[in-house]
């Protein structure tokens, strides 16, 4: 099933000192009317269909096409197609200029990206509304006068790109051939699920200009794309552009829908395949099932949650609680357009035999066949739903998404409330009979990936999976020159499609900040936003990881954790039931600076929600059980950072630069060392010493006025007390008298992680800003120079960026990627010249840039409830006048271009920098070392120095 209603994910908020008695109430989501996104559809004579919806609460708008061609079009010989092509439609086309597609929209203050998926392909951007015009102008090109200047440069460039971007989500990933070792074994040879969309390297490396062009023929026609239009609108001026730029696009003949193809298996299949970065075993058991919007589509998502999710899930009691044999499990079904999948999958503990985990899933099976599931457990999945279907549409850029896909894929834009009622309708009956049907006693596939070098973790009669490693060689890829121009014959037109100019400069409103301060030293922002009856809420209580002490690293994020898992007054699945059956999400994390209660919630549930966070910030159940699991799951996911290769970079950078006598130089969760010593004491004392509110905000964003706000915390201000905590400060460090290089082995690493950076500013500095602003044209997006180097002009990464930090401590000016290990050299000494030469080669044109792109860059800044609560957090973390956009942008434009270079060479010095690369040793270490800096200094996975 098209996962249309995803809850929340949500991380973090309070914590207290005392442990009064707190009367609770349970309370019930209540289901609203139909729920709907207004919409005008209708037809061009082309074929194309058109999509519109106004939204006139902020100044952007957004443009999805989706083309109704994804892997499933594409033959044997010739996988990953459909995606290859979504990265040669970004390139040149016969109207715009060379390099526009990719640089413009960013310039213009807007957002742009594609995908690609089973079914289909989507590009979308959002710009501010004076640029609807030109973004139409982009779009209409790509879509329809693109295909004459495609030129073998672009090719074999994108083919390289392409590469980058399978080396680095799959290649280079613990388990990331699992997908294409299910599909190979799931799916006949004839079926268009058998690949995966990234698909294989050796196709790929076979693509031709031909391919290309047979591909944009065959499935680009207008008639088989959707394209919406939603924002900030007039509608019947957007659909006299609409026929000006695509009404002459050539006209195309309907292409017929794939019909379902869902597949039986005539046997049991057990894979498996020894991963070089994976450090703990998994386990998935994948079934076939049925296509998307099939009525059993929806009994098989929520029996998927029922078994996996929630205190009571039979799988998570068996497997997690237990046996303790894995951190967590996941189950859930995957419906595309032709066939589904329903997948159960286990990510054992470190060591643990996969025979075990298999015989774990049988006994849960078993005993969920006996014992079945409470009423509670079905109606906690539909009450998250209303909420969820809110969350999904909280932007203009999703509702196009929505409105563009439903129409494709269920024939109908309007199809959402029939979807949502499809949900509604699922019973217990149904859960059962789709188990039953799909699951019990069913052949399917299974695949135990293991690390490398622990074969003996494999299920017992499991075949070796065919999983091709790539082998990087030394100057294998072909040199290619993107430049080059074609020629061609220009597709003639009725209208001009010369770039048309901008409309009148949107005005920006900057939302209004409520203020208070609460008796027990709470401070309180809010902003109401009525866009949707949602309340999202963020409680930051200064301190975190910056509390702890070397020899507790940890405390923090374990406390967090545990903060979740029930009160004094409920166990963790009374806690859980009355989150979800209001439709809720409250979720306790911490990070370097601070403990975080996060939630989300709709308006008219905002007391009952708060009454829980109130609950379980002052009275934590400290259940030693919940401990030692959380305990067990946390060095878990530290084990599992090791096999991460841009993590083994960042912890690298950070220990080498900032040391073990600078919190910053310790990993924020703490090793597998300090954790496996912490005890349930070492929390409590945390909890009772660092937890006031004195050190805390609360940032309240949603339809909810400041009154309502404060009613609904009344309980905590009153309950809640303590001094204010001093915060440590540690000593910046000190400046690198030269260049130094470290160098971490990851044995057949594709990819080589290169970070440089330095240490610059605290986030509270006068010249942060005015330092981010200054560094912008060096990796601040695609259009900058970074990437434009590395990815269009080299093709050797798949993205390529920098960033200046924003941290109450003084944080680093970072520039990083990920790159083809055979260019790992190569591509040091562009970091090394780009950030050296920035200040000198930055113009008067790239100032020009910078302010245009910033300044209408804020239009998109406070549309959404997630926009305005990290404004919030910002104004309060760093005691910011509610005014500070305003402050900013006169900033902004007072800096000159000298005042630019001053700050670069000031903070982005390069002989101050500090490199590391992340990569395979034996190929790359001795090309390293030319790099001029000497012998890079060896670090194990844990940035420690060999």
């Amino acid at each position: 099933m098209k996962k249309l209603l995803i809850p929340l994910a949500l991380s973090g908020l309070l914590y207290g000192c005392q442990t009064e008695s707190i009367k609770t109430t349970t309370t019930t989501a209540t289901p609203k009317a139909e729920l709907t996104i207004p919409f005008e559809k209708y037809q061009l004579d082309n074929g194309l269909t058109v999509i519109l919806h106004q939204d006139k609460s902020d100044p952007i708008v957004a443009i999805s096409t989706i083309v109704h061609a994804g892997s499933n079009r594409e033959k044997p010989g010739r996988t990953g197609f459909a995606h290859f092509f979504e990265h040669m439609a970004f390139n040149d086309s016969e109207n715009v200029p060379q390099g526009a597609n990719r640089k413009m929209i960013e310039e213009l203050g807007g957002v742009r990206n594609g995908g690609t998926w089973s079914d289909g392909t989507i590009y979308y951007e959002v710009v501010p509304k004076d640029a609807l015009e030109k973004l139409m102008w982009i779009d209409s090109d790509r879509l329809g006068f693109m295909i004459n200047t495609v030129n073998e440069g672009a090719l074999e460039r994108e083919k390289q790109v392409v590469k980058n971007e399978k080396r680095q989500r799959v290649d280079n990933q613990a388990y990331g051939h699992t997908g294409h070792v299910i599909r190979k074994n799931l799916y006949p040879e004839n079926h268009p699920y058998n690949w995966t969309v990234i698909g294989d390297l050796e196709d790929l490396q076979a693509a031709t200009l031909e391919d290309v062009k047979e591909f944009y023929a065959k499935y680009y026609g207008p008639a088989n794309a959707t394209l919406v239009i939603a924002g900030d609108i007039d509608i019947s001026e957007t659909k006299a552009l609409v026929k000006r730029w695509f009404g002459e696009i050539k006209k195309s003949e309907p292409i017929a829908d794939p019909k379902p193809m869902p597949v039986n298996l005539t046997t049991t299949k057990k894979l498996f395949h020894l991963d070089t970065f994976a450090k703990v075993p998994e386990l998935r058991i994948t079934f076939p099932t049925v296509e998307q919007y099939h009525q059993d589509s929806y009994a098989l998502s929520a029996l998927g949650e029922i078994l996996s999710q929630g205190k009571r899930a039979a799988l998570y009691k068996q497997i997690v609680e237990t046996e303790k044999l894995a951190p967590n499990v996941a189950a859930y079904q995957n419906s595309n357009e032709m066939a589904g999948t329903f997948t159960i999958r286990v990510r054992a503990h470190a060591g643990k035999d996969l025979d075990d985990i298999n015989n774990a899933v049988t006994k849960a099976l078993t005993n969920f066949e006996k014992n079945s599931f409470s009423d509670n457990d079905l109606a906690r999945i539909k009450a998250r739903q209303e909420t969820g279907f809110y969350n999904g549409i909280s932007s203009v850029l999703n509702k196009a998404f929505q409105l563009g896909s439903y129409e494709e894929y269920a024939g109908d834009p309007g199809f959402i409330s029939q979807d949502i009622e499809n949900i509604k309708k699922v019973t217990r009956e149904d859960v059962v009979r789709v188990y039953n049907q799909y699951i019990k006693g069913q052949n399917y596939i299974m695949t135990s990936f293991v690390p490398k070098e622990q074969a003996s973790l494999i299920v017992d009669g499991s075949e070796k999976a065919n999983v091709v490693e790539e082998k990087i060689v030394q100057g294998a890829e072909k040199n290619f020159d993107s430049d080059k121009v074609v020629e061609y014959q220009k597709t003639p037109t009725k209208h001009s499609r010369e770039e048309p100019a901008l409309s009148d400069a949107p005005l920006i409103s900057v939302p209004k900040i409520h203020t208070s301060k609460a008796d027990n030293g709470l401070e309180i922002y809010n902003i109401e936003h009525t866009e949707l009856p949602l309340v999202n809420f963020n409680l930051r209580i200064d301190g975190g990881a910056w509390l702890e002490s070397k020899d507790k690293l940890g405390t923090a994020t374990l406390l967090a954790e545990l903060m979740n898992e029930g009160t004094q007054q409920k166990t963790p699945e009374e806690l859980e039931d009355a989150i979800g059956l209001l439709g809720a999400g409250i979720q306790f994390s911490a990070g370097a600076d601070g403990i975080y209660i996060n939630g989300n919630t709709l308006a008219r549930n905002y007391n009952a929600t708060m009454a829980l966070v109130t609950e379980m910030l002052l009275t934590p159940r400290w259940d030693e059980k919940e401990f030692e699991r959380i305990k067990a799951r946390r060095l878990n996911t530290i084990k599992q950072q090791e096999a991460r290769p841009f993590s083994v970079a960042s912890r690298a950078f950070y220990s080498q630069v900032y040391g073990d006598q600078h919190r910053a130089g310790l990993p924020t969760s703490g090793t597998s060392e300090t954790v496996s010593q912490l005890t349930l004491d070492d929390l409590k004392t945390f909890y009772n010493k660092n937890l006031s509110p004195k050190n805390s905000s609360l940032h309240v964003v949603g339809d909810i006025q400041q009154k309502q706000v404060l009613a609904g915390i009344q309980l905590l201000s009153k309950k809640w007390q303590g001094e204010k905590v001093r915060l440590p400060a540690f000593t910046p460090p000190k400046k690198i008298g030269k260049p130094v290089v470290y160098f971490v082995d990851i044995p057949s690493a594709k990819q080589s992680v290169i970070i440089a950076g330095k240490p610059a500013l605290a986030g509270n500095h006068p010249d942060h800003y005015k330092f981010s602003v200054a560094q912008n044209r060096l990796g601040g997006g695609g259009s900058a120079r970074l990437f434009q180097t590395l990815r269009i002009e080299k093709g050797y990464t798949y993205g390529a960026y920098s960033q200046m930090s924003k941290r109450h401590y003084t944080a680093p000016f970072l520039t990083y990627s990920q790159v083809r290990s055979n260019v790992t050299l190569e591509s040091l000494q562009i970091f090394k010249d780009l950030i050296a030469n920035y200040d000198e080669t930055f113009t008067a044109k790239d100032l020009s840039t910078t302010k245009n792109l910033l300044i209408k860059k804020n239009t998109r800044n406070f549309e959404t409830i997630n926009n305005l609560i990290n404004m919030l957090d910002e104004v309060s973390k760093f005691d910011l006048p509610h005014n500070y956009i305003e402050n900013q942008q006169k900033e902004l434009n007072a800096l000159t271009l000298e005042e630019v270079r001053n700050l670069y060479q000031k903070y982005g010095e390069e002989q101050q920098m500090v490199y590391v690369v992340v990569g395979d040793a034996k190929t790359q270490l001795e090309r390293v070392k030319q790099f001029g800096y000497g012998d890079p200094i060896m670090l194990d996975r844990k940035g420690q120095k060999l």
